[in-house]
């Protein structure tokens, strides 16, 4: 993506199922859970670069000693460092004491996060304060072990200002108005219930106080802890959740909108956001990893028994697309197959921009997220040019001359590398000015590759939101090659849409696709639509969710998409270009095409798989109209 945009955030759990002194045993270290968090977060390092942390909660442990650890970190590196620090703490036992690493148990008791279940999270900060508060995990504390809760999570929830008016009624003062603290206190607010009417029962029957704890810890109904708890979350999510006496959760939204992975054996159960992550660390198979359905929890009880139940009615599955775009990291097998399915599916389109003529056409990408894409792209040329070849050599009455001949079979696609972003250089200066003359090198070029005003050049981008790279350096780069034409080609269709549930898209006005139709309103007389769909969108804020309808989808109804792609390339077209651009988009039909288990397509067509999403966009209407810098949820 050339435009840098935020997603929230990457979940690592494992629950050892064996006592420690079997990974001693077996794999040699003590260590051993440790040890696959750190690969299970390092391979998710692309969801989440501003913090991480890690907790850790050990079982069966002795009333006076510590059993829950917990460590975050906001360093450039975080995930490292915060292994460092976990880590420094067996320097001094393995170089003084290197025998009592070998005996797991002692490990247990002396040593912090030796522990059976143990939770990572990566975060990006789409919007929250980037301070060490806002990094998960969050420990809610309490002197009763059953009643403490570990949560981190990928999510964001539309209706904050509901959930927290439902814990001011329920007698709550959340100390911050944030998603992230609504979850925490709403499962802890339930979670105290749950202990509360089991200690009453436990009463009533005669049994001791530590009796009751252990019956406690033993019959604790997570599911039904869940269900009450996620009643009327509007959003979308993949949270997990330890109970202090070891009780863990992995949930998943009931629209299946955020990603969400486990894999099980006798030895262990491992959750993720990504499936490559646990195939990696574990050294398994595509199909040894199963997707946690929508709607449902893959719960862990303290004895290990395992179960998915399901909390929330699942909804028709409206899996993010984006995700498979570009967010989610393209080692899994099927998100390879998609993005070069996207890339194949372009072209027809950019067979008919260039009017069929490889000779004089250069390919390339943009930014290294497109390669895949490109890939895509390049087999489904080679097939074009092979059935051209066939039908030539068909449909020939008379015998092909030896140059003819040479010239059909030397046909193929010209691929070159053009656009190389300099990962060195960082646009460290604010004034604007002066940064959009850095953001004007943060590619380099390849020459003399181009024939001067010759060669159409088209250029593969994942995806085009603001358009800002497009214009202020990548098309003055490329024009400098002075090609005859400039074809910029997303892979994905047209961002016109907020994302409402994790992704750093918010603001309507920052889209270069809304920005497109309200200049084509203006142009041909039409502001009128404006206008009423900011009263249409402002009277719907009015109503109960679920009766609203996205209203700015009237927007863009006058114009097809070739239309706001034409006005797209003139917005993003810098003033001294001097070859001809063209901008062309994915269709949303083949968006559908090469990820069929992924509809959620929000972000492009405007349809939103919870009732919040609708409210959001209309409130993102309202503040762009208004002038308002703030964000609609």
């Amino acid at each position: 993506m050339s435009d840098q945009i935020k997603h929230e955030c990457g979940i690592a759990f494992i629950r050892l199922l064996k006592p420690l002194s079997y990974y001693q045993e077996k794999y040699g270290t003590a260590l051993y859970g440790l040890n696959k968090l750190y690969l299970l977060m390092e391979k998710q390092h692309n969801r989440g670069q501003d913090g991480a942390g890690i907790a850790t909660i050990k079982l069966d442990v002795k009333p006076g000693h510590r059993y829950i650890s917990r460590y975050r970190s906001m360093a450039q590196n975080a995930v490292a460092d915060i292994f460092g620090y976990v880590h420094n703490k067996f320097v001094d036992i393995q170089n003084d004491t290197p025998e009592l690493m070998q005996d797991a148990e002692w490990l247990k008791q002396n040593v912090s996060f030796i522990g059976e279940v143990l939770l990572g999270h990566l975060r990006y900060g789409t919007h929250g304060k980037n301070s060490i508060e806002n990094c998960h995990p969050f420990l809610r504390q309490n002197n009763w072990m059953t009643r403490n809760l570990v949560i981190a999570g990928n999510f964001n929830m539309t209706n904050v200002d509901e959930l927290l008016e439902q814990l001011y009624e329920l007698g709550q003062h959340p100390k911050e108005q944030a998603d992230t603290v609504t979850v925490l206190e709403k499962i802890g607010h339930f979670l105290d219930d749950e202990n509360q009417e089991l200690f009453d029962t436990y009463k009533k029957e005669g049994l001791s106080n530590v009796e009751i704890t252990h019956k406690i810890s033993e019959n604790l109904n997570i599911a039904h802890i869940l269900r009450r708890s996620a009643k009327t979350w509007d959003g979308g999510y993949a949270i997990s959740g330890i109970v202090g006496n070891g009780d863990a959760f992995v949930l998943r939204d009931p629209s299946g909108i955020r990603p969400a992975y486990f894999y099980q054996d006798d030895e262990i159960v491992v959750a993720a956001s990504e499936r490559p992550a646990i195939q990696t660390a574990f050294n398994v198979g595509f199909n040894e990893v199963q997707e946690i359905k929508p709607g449902h929890a893959l719960i862990v009880k303290k004895n290990g028994t395992v179960t998915q139940e399901i909390f929330r009615e699942p909804q028709e599955k409206r899996a993010c697309s984006f995700e498979r775009i570009y967010f989610s990291r393209g080692s899994d097998a099927a998100i390879y197959r998609e993005r070069k399915q996207l890339g194949r599916l372009l072209i027809d389109q950019i067979l008919k921009s260039v009017n069929s003529d490889l000779k004089n056409t250069v390919f390339s990408f943009i930014p290294n997220t497109a390669e895949i894409s490109f890939y895509g792209l390049v087999e489904g040329l080679h097939k074009y040019i092979k059935k051209v070849q066939k039908d030539t050599l068909i449909g020939r009455k008379d015998a092909l001359s030896d140059q003819e001949l040479d010239e059909l079979l030397s046909m193929a696609p010209r691929v070159e590398k053009l656009a190389i972003k300099d990962v060195k250089l960082r646009t460290f200066i604010t004034a604007d000015a002066d940064r959009k003359e850095m953001v004007a090198h943060v590619y380099d070029t390849t020459y003399v590759v181009i024939k001067n005003d010759v060669d159409t050049l088209v250029a593969v981008d994942d995806s085009i939101v603001r358009g800002t790279t497009l214009k202020q350096s990548i098309i003055k780069i490329i024009d400098r090659l002075h090609p005859k034409k400039i074809i910029i080609v997303s892979s994905a269709p047209q961002i016109r849409y907020p994302d409402c549930y994790g992704i750093d898209m918010s603001k309507l006005g920052q889209f270069v696709a809304f920005e497109a139709a309200i200049q084509l309103l203006k142009a041909r007389g039409m502001e009128n639509i404006i206008d009423e769909v900011y009263v249409k969108c402002k009277a719907s804020l009015l109503l109960p969710k679920e009766e609203i309808i996205n209203h700015v989808k009237d927007i863009y109804r006058p114009f097809t998409q070739e239309e706001i792609s034409a006005q797209i390339t003139k917005i993003i077209t810098p003033k001294d270009t001097i070859a001809e651009v063209e901008v062309i988009y994915q269709t949303l039909d083949n968006l559908h095409i090469a990820c069929p288990e992924h509809t959620g397509d929000w972000y492009f067509s405007g349809n939103y798989p919870t009732p919040g999403g609708n409210r959001v966009v209309n409130k993102a209407f309202v503040n762009w109209r208004e002038g308002s810098d703030q964000r609609a949820y």
